[in-house]
Formats: C-alpha cells, structure tokens, sequence
C-alpha cells in the first residue's frame, strides 16, 4: 500500500470515499518535528480544489485508472455518445463527467477517457485540437506592427485570442492546458 512519502502528480488516491487526484505536493522537513507532506488535490467528479497535510509514511488508497481512447459520436441534451471504436460498445457520459472537456470536443473526436473498474469517471481532452473559426472581427489592413490579437470563437463556443490575419472559417490549432492559440492549419 503506498504511503504519502510516494506521492506523483496525477496520482489517483480515495480520500474519504472520494476519488482525488494530486495536483501538487510538497515533502516539508522542518527543523523541529516530524516531517510531513503538503499536497493539493482536486475531486475528480465535483472538480473541488482541496488542501491537506499528511504525517509522513500515511498510509493512502491508491486507486488504479485505466485511460482508454473512445471516439465521440454526438452530443444530445443528456449525454454525450461515445463509442469503443474496437468493439463498437457505445456509452452515454453525462455533461457534469465531460466537465470542462466539452470547449474542445467535436462529433467524431477521438477523446481519452479514465475508467475505475469499468466504470468512467472523467473525459480528459488531447493536449492540442483543430478547431474551426467562426466568429471573430476581420483583421485591419497594415496593423501588423503591433503584433495584436483580437477575440475569436470557435465551432464549441470557446473563446480564444488570435492574430489578427486569422479569419472566419480558418481553422487553427488550440493548445488546451492554457486555452491559447498555437496555429493556423488551413484558411
């Protein structure tokens, strides 16, 4: 069973019966007293941010994820339809699960999703997406010097800010982790 001096980022861990994982943590050894580790966790279901102290060597609740890609066949009102594009299984994953995922997932995406014993818990988006522009202000003539960028919105409703020769209907690629602009990959 691992303990608190075994801590990763992106370990999943049940604390009190709910499932967490680790943000980032810190082994702290101050000169009086027993060492101890500070970490910051984030409920994968509520998405809640938490602080807690663990003694070190406590014991902790690992919990085994299997990430597996599926590919996202539409959106209803519900749910979002997903299939196993091995055995053609299809599941509906709630919005609340999809979470903040939805801004970079369009029909017939591949999505990477993470399982605990068979059962999904959370949709985790590529590092990187195409995405279609299809509202932003047209760019002015000449006005590169300044190396401006402006607001555009994207075919899920994501908002990003581009530069100003990007027009409507280019599409451009979206670095997820900081919700920036990387590139255009055709006009």
């Amino acid at each position: 069973m691992p303990t608190s001096n075994d801590f990763r980022r992106g370990m999943v861990i049940d604390v009190d019966g709910t499932l967490c994982q680790i943000v980032e943590f810190q082994h702290v050894k101050p000169g009086k007293g027993a060492a101890f580790v500070r970490s910051r966790l984030k409920e994968i279901i509520s998405g809640k941010v938490l602080d807690r102290t663990w003694r070190a060597g406590e014991k902790v609740t690992e919990v085994r994820v299997e990430h597996r890609v599926w590919e996202l066949l539409y959106k209803t009102d519900m749910a979002w339809v997903v299939m196993n594009p091995d055995t053609y299984e299809q599941i509906h994953l709630s919005h609340d699960m999809v979470g903040n995922a939805a801004s970079y997932l369009v029909e017939n995406s591949e999505i990477k999703i993470a399982f605990v014993d068979d059962n999904p818990i959370m949709v985790e988006p590529p590092d990187t997406v195409e995405l279609e522009v299809v509202k932003t202000d047209p760019g002015l003539r000449g006005d590169t010097a300044s190396g401006g960028s402006k607001p555009a919105v994207l075919e899920t409703g994501l908002k990003v800010q581009v530069p100003l020769f990007i027009q409507e209907k280019d599409i451009i690629k979206v670095d997820t982790r900081s919700n920036s602009y990387l590139e255009r990959v055709s006009s």
